[in-house]
């Protein structure tokens, strides 16, 4: 990732008010994590990024450099619940999240969810909402079957490309 990208996607999360971005690509890491919408004129981004080649040289940005752990126990709290279920889930298919934002099971808290564990599910039907930059996104899945599991708790943020639902397709 150039520092151009890395730039415009820190001026993407200061202006879309989401607190934490991570990204994690096959030879880099990246998190930025800000203070939230109420920075108007003093936006203070951390950005941490973490090269995984050993034998590379590793770039650091030079806004703020903090420890990688510190944002390590977050990231395995979410994963961490992922891989028992991967032993027995070889045939079942991942319904990802095609963009950052807030992950929401249901269109208002008083309507029923769009779908719960065992519910059939056919291709383009509605599974979820994620809210991004005020704007509520239909999610529509991209394979037919019976959800297993749902990865994601309501009202919790969530990151391009992570896996909200479990699909069994048989």
């Amino acid at each position: 990732m150039k520092l151009v990208e890395i730039q415009d996607l820190i001026k993407f999360v200061s202006r879309s008010g989401v607190n934490e971005v991570e990204i994690e690509q096959k030879d880099f890491k990246i998190i930025i994590k800000s203070d939230g919408p109420k920075r108007k004129n003093k936006p203070s981004e951390e950005v941490f990024v973490q090269h995984v080649p050993v034998q590379a040289m590793q770039q650091q940005m030079p806004v703020q450099q903090v420890a990688a752990p510190a944002p390590a126990p977050a990231a395995p709290a979410v994963a961490a619940p992922a891989p028992p279920p991967a032993e027995e889930t070889n045939n079942y298919i991942e319904v990802k999240s095609p963009m950052i934002g807030t992950f929401y099971r249901s269109p208002s808290p008083d309507k029923p969810v769009f779908a719960e564990v065992g519910d059939q599910i056919k291709q383009g039907d509605v599974v979820c909402i994620i809210e991004a930059m005020k704007l509520f996104n239909e999610i529509e899945s991209e394979v037919s079957g019976k959800i297993v599991k749902i990865l994601v708790d309501d009202n919790s943020p969530v990151e391009y490309d992570q896996p909200l639902f479990l699909v069994d397709p048989s």
